[in-house]
């Protein structure tokens, strides 16, 4: 089934990745990959802060 992959089994698959999809669209799918992340992190924090805004308006 899956096993662990080697350090040059992985460098093979990041070659075979770069060959398909090119530097450019790579770095544009990480871009759109880190600003998704940023944006769920931030909705984390939304979340977290608005139960204290509610106990605020409650007292």
């Amino acid at each position: 089934m899956i096993r662990n992959f080697s350090g040059w089994e992985l460098l093979v698959v990041l070659v075979i990745v770069l060959l398909l999809f090119g530097v450019g669209r790579i770095s544009k799918i990480a871009k759109e990959l880190g600003s998704g992340i940023r944006a769920f992190r931030e909705g984390l924090k939304g979340e977290e802060e608005q139960p204290d805004r509610d106990k605020s308006d409650t007292e």
